[in-house]
């Protein structure tokens, strides 16, 4: 049982962006903010939040793009002790507004792209930068630390994933489990202390983790709107920047941009990438073209980021084999494969991936049968497939819950079968990833249509009811679909039925 005496995300940060003063913390476009000033403007929203009835383990929506005020409000939340609810603004407003729902937040951070959708869902409080957002700061009691006590057992975040069956799950995780998971990034990584991070995935998911992780360090982070190949390579060549954090296909291409230009990417240390491995062809162009920078992560939503880790000496083309692996455990991580029984698998053979760790999650919110299945017998069950070799490499071999990993963003199979099963005309509906040259995985739904069949009002619902790199790059109508042995849909032979885009 977590205590008042646990180090929390909360006490981590305690004074941290204080001690770097007038260092600059974060740049996005032509601003930029100091940590003191990242600290003064924290302060401020944490006693607005607590003027609102904000206590440690209260859930606050946080629903901007990456910005500066993403940072404001995130170090907010970690100084009011709140619980912080990620929002993607890449979501649909179905989604959004169940999550809004789920996660029982009464107050809501938002910039003007997700404004509407917080008002219509019905959050009691929104706070939207600009005017107000000017205002509640200014009005603020104080910009000095709120006195909070914060316990290691307290909700620090309620993060959502994707769900296998049904909606989005949300992944609650303590205080102490966060700071341990902090910690835990600025080790793996291996963060120096003069590093300069750029990042331009969304900071709802992993990328917020890894600004957290540099804050701590006094780096000097770069926080872009969305992945721009030119923007990228400029701020490695010109703003000196040591640290990215891409999917494979980002790498890609970075590749292909820079192969014929003159710049210098001297200053780069890490790659950080996951998702999928990297192809042995594109590492050596990448060793070539960037120097031995590579390192690659596997983790979850409900374990962030590292479970396993191939370091950057893993990455070598000569060794082709290893790097189809994703890495061995992570220094606080113990990794097994387990069969359906629950016992251990020997090396070589195949069983889910199970792991444990102290910032495991610590429940599903409000779903405790999931949690039971999740977290069976003191492990974390990942629903992944794969192997353990001799030397603790861990190999993936198939998702057990269907998950679709395209562009680097999980798509679950079901939640897109759920709103296309209830179109007319739909007769069966199955969704999988194909293989794609520029997304790793690209969603294809095979349909089998019935009376009324209109495909103009699938897609339709598609565009409404999903977001965008969850909506099918294709459809493909079939007379059936294929079934196993045991009747259940056999999406292996609809994957291999795919001839190509």
């Amino acid at each position: 049982m977590a205590t008042d005496k646990d180090v929390t995300l909360h006490s981590l940060f305690e004074g941290t962006l204080e001690r770097f003063g007038t260092r600059p913390a974060v740049r996005a476009g032509d601003r930029e903010l100091t940590y003191r000033d990242i600290a003064l403007a924290a302060n401020r929203l944490a006693h607005v939040l607590i003027g609102h009835g904000v206590e440690p383990g209260s859930p606050v929506a946080l629903m901007m793009s990456n910005r500066l005020e993403w940072v404001v409000a995130d170090q907010a939340i970690i100084r009011a002790g709140a619980a912080k609810v990620p929002v993607n603004s890449m979501l649909s407003a179905t989604e959004v507004a169940y999550i809004l729902h789920d996660s029982g937040a009464a107050i809501a951070l938002a910039d003007d792209s997700m404004v509407d959708v917080a008002r219509e869902a019905g959050v009691a409080t929104v706070l939207a930068l600009g005017p107000d957002w000017d205002a509640a700061l200014a009005a603020a009691p104080s910009d000095q630390p709120p006195d909070v006590h914060v316990r290691g057992s307290d909700i620090g975040l309620i993060l959502y994933t994707g769900g296998t069956t049904g909606r989005q799950k949300g992944v609650v995780h303590r205080q102490s489990g966060l700071a341990v998971n902090l910690l835990a990034h600025v080790l793996e990584i291996g963060l120096l202390d003069d590093e300069r991070l750029l990042l331009s995935s969304p900071l709802p998911h992993s990328a917020g983790f890894l600004l957290q992780a540099g804050l701590l360090k006094g780096a000097l982070v770069f926080v872009e709107p969305r992945f721009d190949v030119d923007v990228v390579l400029r701020r490695i060549d010109r703003d000196r920047t040591t640290f990215f954090f891409a999917v494979p296909t980002m790498i890609y291409r970075l590749l292909d941009a820079a192969a014929d230009r003159d710049l210098d990417l001297s200053s780069l240390r890490t790659i950080l990438y996951g998702a999928a491995p990297i192809t042995a062809e594109r590492l050596e162009q990448g060793l070539r073209r960037f120097g031995p920078v590579f390192m690659q992560l596997y983790g979850q939503s409900e374990a962030p980021n590292f479970l396993t880790r191939l370091t950057r000496e893993d990455h070598d083309p000569d060794r082709p084999r290893r790097l189809l692996s994703c890495g061995r455990a992570a220094t606080l991580v113990t990794i097994q494969v387990l069969d359906d029984q629950g016992q251990p698998v020997p090396a070589g053979e195949s069983g889910e991936i199970c792991a444990r760790a102290p910032y495991v999650m610590d429940r599903y919110h409000g779903l405790p049968d999931a949690t039971a299945r999740t977290l069976a017998g003191d492990w974390l069950h990942t629903g992944d497939i794969g192997f353990l070799d001799g030397d603790g490499y861990v190999y993936l071999l198939d998702r057990k819950n269907d998950m679709i990993i395209s562009g680097g963003m999980n798509v679950y199979t079901s939640e897109v079968e759920q709103v296309i099963s209830a179109c007319t005309g739909v007769a069966r509906v199955a969704v999988a990833g194909v293989p794609h040259p520029d997304w790793g995985e690209a969603v294809v739904a095979f349909v089998v249509p019935g009376d009324d069949f209109d495909q103009g009002l699938l897609e339709q619902a598609c565009q409404t009811e999903l977001a965008a790199y969850k909506r099918p790059k294709a459809y493909r109508l079939v007379e059936h679909l294929p079934v196993t042995s045991v009747g259940k849909i056999d999406k292996k032979l609809l994957k291999a039925s795919w001839r190509g885009w």
